[in-house]
């Protein structure tokens, strides 16, 4: 590809200023809702300070090198992932459409989720949860029916939904660098700020240090459980938002000559270490609260994800010196992390239908977005949205992401043969070498571990259908939202492009697969 076209093509797609923007951006949609609520209580479940051994090694043989391959695919064939795996041989656009799929479908609940962190952060004002944090989320705010489906709405999730599905869709509509890049610019210090001030305060609240101490006092003998190691490598795998399409999508409007290892590092790193920040602030709290209520942590701490920001944290600043302080820094922290990851989220599927259809930015945005924010109010904003959710949520985590992941990294090494010509792109411009160390953990390595995640993952639902709900609605929310996106995914791919010849522009002239690549 010569680099008048290079620039013709990020002059028609959009593309980041700089490498610095870029490495926001990917932190932004990196760091999300998972690595405050998720990773805090995945660590103090799986052996507390002994949890930071399989963590490192997780990181270090499957998550940065995961995230180098989506790099690698998004940044030299200069596409969303449809256009990427098209690139690469037609018959493997499917496996990026499944990708845009996986992320409609998160984008349509993640938004209900930041819906609620906005009415919290004004709640934490005034403490209206009250004394029953607990019953005022299911009962008052929420108004949870039984489980099964109501067209019954809640105005109090159904407005901030769409007062957020309008701010994303006017930021995507700004394009790559005025929206997506400067409101990475913005949150992210934002973000650091603030939850860096909530670690501060959580630290001096009385009995801080038993919450931390329950966090990182080890338990070695953890470390024998295979069970560890599989928590190990799911947590890493959803934190750093790779195996979906975004950091294909954002690599491809990053500059040619651009280091990406160097940058997949400062991201992979940057979000590992947020997750640490957050798993101090939060124990930090919940230790107070323990000690306040007379009980021990493993019993203020729940189960982690939705309860513990919804009813654990509520149930602080009720008690808390400055509650209402760690209150707003808590759920304006939420809001700040999710808001990125949801932008990065969405533009995903944006960027996917732009390629295909050769729309302009804000044709695209319009229509990908209003139909995702129409399903996410009625199917969100209504007393059966929190069972929806909860289950959508599972299935598409465990039987979308990490089954996409595992199918589509097989057809890249070993179906396309690509990694060679991967890992000299990656080598072109950068002061860490990619070898064949690189080539062996994807190869290998992290395909048997996400397999043996997702193998664990199924026989699990199997034995015990989850979360206690009916049959009909784990069939029709979790096992058919998991399996309409691969058919939908694949019918797509049959669909002809609008313009051919950008399926077949990107191949170098130099590159010697290029045969087999067409």
């Amino acid at each position: 590809m010569s680099e008048s076209m290079a620039v013709e093509e990020e002059r028609r797609r959009g593309a980041f200023s700089s490498r610095r923007v870029f490495i926001l951006a990917a932190i932004g949609s990196a760091v999300g809702l998972g690595n405050i609520w998720r990773f805090p209580y995945v660590a103090y479940e799986n052996g507390g300070g002994a949890f930071v051994i399989p963590y490192l090694v997780a990181l270090l043989t499957a998550g940065l090198p995961f995230l180098l391959l989506d790099y690698s695919i998004g940044h030299k064939f200069r596409g969303s992932p449809p256009l990427s795996f098209a690139r690469m041989r037609r018959g493997a656009e499917g496996l990026g459409w499944w990708q845009v799929g996986i992320c409609a479908v998160i984008a349509i609940y993640y938004a209900a989720v930041l819906a609620w962190a906005v009415r919290y952060t004004f709640f934490s004002f005034t403490k209206a949860w009250g004394d029953t944090p607990a019953d005022f989320f299911i009962g008052e705010f929420l108004q949870v029916s039984d489980p099964g489906v109501t067209a019954d709405p809640v105005a109090g999730v159904m407005v901030p939904l769409v007062v957020m599905w309008a701010l994303v869709i006017g930021l995507l509509a700004l394009g790559v660098q005025k929206g997506i890049g400067a409101t990475a610019m913005v949150f992210i210090p934002v973000l650091v700020l603030s939850f860096g001030a909530l670690v501060v305060v959580s630290l001096f609240l009385p009995g801080a240090g038993s919450g931390l101490d329950a966090l990182f006092t080890p338990s070695w003998s953890a470390l024998a459980e295979p069970s560890v190691w599989a928590a190990a490598f799911g947590q890493i795998f959803f934190s750093l938002s790779i195996g979906f399409g975004i950091m294909i999508t954002y690599a491809s409007y990053v500059h040619r000559h651009t280091d990406m290892p160097g940058s997949g590092l400062v991201v992979g790193f940057s979000n590992s270490g947020f997750e640490l920040l957050a798993g101090i602030g939060v124990f930090a709290a919940l230790g107070f609260m323990a000690q306040d209520s007379g009980q021990a942590v493993s019993e203020v701490a729940g189960d982690g994800g939705v309860g513990l920001a919804f009813i654990a944290f509520p149930a602080i600043i009720n008690q808390a010196p400055a509650g209402a302080l760690i209150g707003v820094l808590f759920f304006a922290s939420l809001v700040l992390a999710g808001m990125t990851s949801l932008i990065s989220i969405t533009e995903v599927v944006i960027s996917a239908v732009r390629d295909k259809f050769e729309l302009g930015r804000v044709a695209a945005t319009l229509v990908v977005s209003l139909p995702m924010g129409l399903l996410s109010v009625l199917f969100l904003g209504t007393t059966s949205g929190l069972h929806v959710l909860d289950i959508v949520d599972h299935f598409i985590n465990q039987f979308g992401i990490l089954l996409v992941a595992v199918v589509s990294m097989v057809v890249v090494v070993w179906g396309l043969r690509a990694l060679p010509v991967l890992a000299a792109h990656l080598n072109d411009h950068t002061s860490v070498h990619i070898g064949l160390w690189w080539r062996a953990l994807v190869g290998v390595v992290t395909p048997v571990a996400l397999t043996y995640v997702l193998v664990d993952a199924f026989l699990t639902d199997l034995r015990t259908p989850y979360g206690g709900y009916p049959s009909w609605m784990l069939v029709t929310f979790g096992w058919g939202s998991a399996v309409a996106v691969l058919v939908i995914g694949f019918v797509l791919a049959r669909l002809g492009w609008r313009d051919p010849w950008a399926v077949e522009a990107i191949i170098d002239e130099h590159d010697p697969s290029e045969g087999a690549q067409r």
